[in-house]
């Protein structure tokens, strides 16, 4: 399991959109329980954009890719 860590591109577009989308989940049932934490409201939504940028790159250059990184985060689509 170490190996296959090791060997996994970590500056792929597919594995910085996963990054993103646990941040996300994460601070998303952070700001459930403290609704007020408007700094960390800010930092999701600038999360948000970022995946949304990196999503529409890789719709636009490999479509094969974006449709199963999507599905495979169920993540919805534009």
């Amino acid at each position: 399991m170490v190996k296959e860590e090791k060997q996994e591109n970590r500056g792929s577009v597919e594995f910085q959109v996963f990054s993103f989308t646990n941040k996300i989940r994460k601070l998303a049932s952070h700001l459930e329980l403290h609704k007020k934490d408007f700094s960390s409201e800010r930092g999701l939504r600038r999360l948000l954009g970022k995946r949304q940028r990196l999503l529409a790159y890789l719709a636009k250059k490999n479509k094969v890719r974006y449709k199963k990184l999507t599905s495979r985060l169920d993540i919805r689509e534009k």
